[in-house]
């Protein structure tokens, strides 16, 4: 009696298999994001009990981090070939990149319990702007991810450069601002941790682009782009 499965089955539950990893992959992003808003609605209303849980909730992403790439191992094990090792290889890579956007979220979150001891602050509205662009990187980078789509990844990529001249515009201003008031510095400090946070998801998001294309095009090289984090130069300073 022969009990082999045919090959074509084989291949046709591989692919179904990695068509359910992308999906969680995804669905493990987009959770990441809706903490990420969560945290920057929770900074404008000033409440430190929504703060508390969505830093408690950090912990389901990481769970998914470690659920997902259990499954990944698995699929390694069944000998993929040159293209599916490249999907092994993003399947590892994107989902330890959403676990650090997850937890620059709740850092974010943690951080707004501080600076609610202080006085309301002006500049919480750049902060909101510049998270809200971070989190439409992340979106755009997980469709990019889900639709195959090495344009979109690229575009994504592009984009950081505008995140990152909008975190250098609230970085001047903030430190414009401490150095006009000594009352200022606490909470502005609070304001310029917050404010990396968002810068360095922006670069996770990034990440997520660049795996896509490396899961596309293998090797090939990527065109080189604009990066304006300018925050460590002297320029910075006001």
């Amino acid at each position: 009696m022969n009990t082999s499965i045919p090959r074509e089955h084989i291949v046709k539950s591989y692919d179904e298999e990695q068509r359910q990893l992308v999906e969680d992959i995804v669905r493990m992003g987009l959770t990441a994001v809706a903490q990420l808003e969560a945290a920057l609605d929770v900074v404008d209303r000033r409440d430190d009990s929504a703060a508390r849980r969505i830093v408690a909730n950090d912990e389901s992403i990481d769970a998914a981090e470690r659920r997902i790439s259990h499954d990944v191992m698995l699929l390694a094990l069944r000998g993929p070939m040159a293209r599916d090792l490249r999907e092994i290889l993003a399947g590892l890579r994107i989902p330890a990149d959403i676990e650090r956007i997850g937890d620059y979220a709740a850092n974010v979150a943690k951080r707004s319990i501080a600076l609610n001891a202080a006085p309301p602050m002006p500049h919480v509205s750049g902060l909101r702007a510049l998270g809200s662009l971070a989190a439409g990187q992340v979106r755009q980078a997980l469709e990019a991810y889900r639709e195959g789509d090495g344009d979109l990844a690229l575009r994504v990529r592009d984009n950081d450069a505008q995140l990152d001249r909008q975190y250098t515009a609230l970085f001047r201003e903030l430190l414009t601002y401490m150095m006009e008031d000594p009352r200022n510095i606490t909470p502005c400090t609070h304001l310029l941790f917050m404010a990396k946070n968002l810068e360095r998801i922006g670069d996770h998001a990034t990440n997520i682009a660049e795996n896509v294309w490396f899961l596309l095009h293998g090797e090939q090289p990527l065109p080189p782009r604009e990066k304006r984090d300018d925050t460590s130069a002297p320029a910075a300073l006001p």
